[in-house]
């Protein structure tokens, strides 16, 4: 892990870990393990967007991103609602021909 602030996102928890995902630039660039305890209250769960800021490889400061989280929440939903329609069967498209 490099120093500086990170969007990270709680990927999962194992037991009272919670492993999360460093992201620069949207790509996944590192994963770290906190005490689940070390999470803000509002962002102990799985998707949740935090700002992690390392210094010396170690975390020095966690904020929940609450609006971020929405959003990603909201794109996901999204997407997975469109992928979830059925696409028109040959059946359907030769009804309107």
């Amino acid at each position: 892990m490099l120093d500086g602030r990170y969007t990270a996102v709680v990927d999962r928890f194992e037991e009272d870990l919670a492993v999360v995902l460093l992201e620069d630039d949207g790509e996944t660039v590192d994963e770290t393990v906190l005490d689940r305890e070390r999470l803000p209250e509002d962002g102990r769960h799985a998707g949740a967007v935090l700002t992690l800021e390392l210094s010396d490889e170690e975390v020095v400061d966690i904020t929940y991103d609450e609006g971020e989280t929405v959003d990603r929440s909201e794109r996901a939903q999204r997407r997975f609602d469109e992928l979830s329609q059925r696409p028109p069967s040959r059946e359907d498209d030769s009804d309107t021909s």
